[in-house]
């Protein structure tokens, strides 16, 4: 895992078309603005988890 600092206004590349900015931080939270083309989907790690049961479950009751 790579790990970086960045502070509030900076931005991280990822490959040519995605960029993550630290947007600011309230206590524990960080809050990020992410912007990536339409065809990679971005969700919060629990949102993903869902959706990725959801697929087993249709693939499963095939």
């Amino acid at each position: 895992m790579l790990i970086l600092t960045r502070s509030q206004g900076e931005t991280i590349c990822i490959g040519d078309d995605i960029r993550i900015t630290v947007l600011g931080t309230n206590g524990g939270q960080v809050r990020l603005g992410i912007d990536a083309p339409q065809n990679v989907e971005v969700h919060r790690e629990e949102i993903y988890q869902r959706i990725q049961s959801e697929k087993r479950a249709r693939e499963q009751s095939k």
